[in-house]
C-alpha cells in the first residue's frame, strides 16, 4: 500500500478483474466478528462467503430472515465455518434498526453497510423521507452510530460503506434532500443518496479517529444484481449513450466475485490499514473525477463542510 503523503492515493496490486477470495487469500480473521447489511443476495453474499472464508463469525443483516438463514447456511456449508447466521433488519424502520442495535452484544470488528435500493419510483419512509435516502444512508447512520460503542471496543475496527459512480449524477442537494420542492427524478435521488454515502465515510472517518474506527467507501462496478429490479437493460443502455459511452450499448457488467472484491479488501486486507476517509473503486484509491467521465470521486463527495453538515442534519432528522 502506499499512503506516505495525504496527497497520495492508496494502491493495491488488484484491479476490476480480481476478485474477493484473491483480495482474502491468505488473510486470517479468525477471532473477528462481522455485520453485512443486504447479506442474502448480490454482492452482499460474496462479501459475507469472503469473510466468513477467512474465518470471521459473519451476521447477514437482512429484511427476509427465512432468505438470510438460507443463504447464512450455504455459506457455512461452502467455508466450513458454522459461525454465520442471519438477523432481522430494515433500514427504513427505525424500530427494526434500534432492535439490532439493542440485540447485539459483544464488540463488532467490521460493518459493511451494503444493503441498498436504487432508481426506484417516488416511495417515502414512514417519516415521509425520500426513500433511497432514508434506506441507502439515513439507515445505515442509524446503525453505525447505534453500533458505535462495539466498533469501539473491537480494537481497529472497519466500516465500510458501499456507494456508487452513480454518486457523480448529484451531490446531497441540502435545500430539498426529500424532493419535496423539485420534481422527483429516480437517478437524482439514488446519485444524491450515494453521495451521502462517502460523506459519511469522511465525517465518521473523522470522528472516530480516536476510536482507532477506519471508514472508507467504495463504488463495486457494475453488477447485474437484483438492486437494478427497477431498471431495465435498456434504460441502462440509453443512460450509457446519454452519458457518451457510445463506444458499447450493452454495460460491462463484473461478476459478483469481483464485485465484492473492493468491499472485503476495505474490510479486512492488511493493504489498506490504517486507510480511511476515502473512496475506492477497482480495489484502489479512486482519483479525482474528469468531468464526463464515469470514474473517479467527486469534489463534493469528499467536501468535509458537506460532511459535517450531513452528519448534523442525519442525527436530527433520527431524533
Amino acid at each position: 500500500m502506499n499512503t506516505s503523503a495525504t496527497a497520495r492515493r492508496v494502491t493495491t496490486p488488484y484491479d476490476a478483474t480480481s476478485t474477493a477470495a484473491d483480495v482474502l487469500a491468505g488473510v486470517d480473521l479468525s477471532g473477528r466478528r462481522a455485520v453485512v447489511t443486504g447479506g442474502a443476495s448480490g454482492i452482499g453474499v460474496e462479501t459475507a462467503r469472503a469473510l466468513a472464508g477467512a474465518g470471521a463469525a459473519v451476521t447477514l443483516a437482512v429484511r427476509d430472515v427465512d432468505a438470510g438463514a438460507r443463504t447464512a447456511a450455504g455459506i457455512a456449508a461452502a467455508t466450513g465455518n458454522a459461525d454465520v447466521q442471519a438477523a432481522h433488519l430494515d433500514l427504513a424502520d427505525r424500530a427494526s434498526v434500534a432492535s439490532f442495535v439493542a440485540s447485539w452484544d459483544g464488540p463488532l470488528h467490521v460493518l459493511v453497510n451494503n444493503a441498498g435500493m436504487m432508481e426506484s419510483p417516488e416511495l417515502r419512509s414512514p417519516e415521509g423521507w425520500e426513500l433511497q435516502f432514508a434506506t441507502n444512508h439515513l439507515g445505515h447512520v442509524a446503525l453505525a452510530t447505534g453500533l458505535h460503542r462495539a466498533l469501539a471496543v473491537a480494537g481497529g475496527a472497519r466500516v465500510v460503506a458501499v456507494s456508487s459512480s452513480a454518486h457523480l449524477r448529484s451531490p446531497v442537494v441540502f435545500e430539498d434532500i426529500d424532493f419535496r420542492a423539485r420534481a422527483y427524478d429516480p437517478w437524482l435521488a439514488y446519485g444524491q443518496s450515494k453521495t451521502a454515502n462517502i460523506l459519511f465515510a469522511v465525517e465518521a472517518a473523522q470522528r472516530w479517529a480516536d476510536d482507532g474506527i477506519t471508514v472508507n467507501a467504495l463504488h463495486p462496478g457494475g453488477i447485474r444484481t437484483n438492486l437494478q429490479r427497477y431498471v431495465s437493460d435498456e434504460e441502462l443502455a440509453r443512460i450509457r449513450a446519454a452519458m457518451g459511452d457510445s463506444a458499447q450499448a450493452a454495460p460491462s457488467w463484473k461478476t459478483v466475485e469481483q464485485g465484492a472484491a473492493t468491499s472485503v479488501l476495505l474490510a479486512a486486507s492488511p493493504l489498506v490499514s490504517g486507510a480511511t476517509g476515502r473512496y475506492f473503486e477497482d480495489c484502489n484509491e479512486a482519483p479525482p473525477n474528469v468531468p464526463g467521465s464515469r470514474a473517479g470521486v467527486a469534489a463534493y463527495a469528499l467536501d468535509p463542510e458537506a460532511a459535517g453538515r450531513l452528519w448534523a442534519l442525519s442525527l436530527q432528522k433520527l431524533g
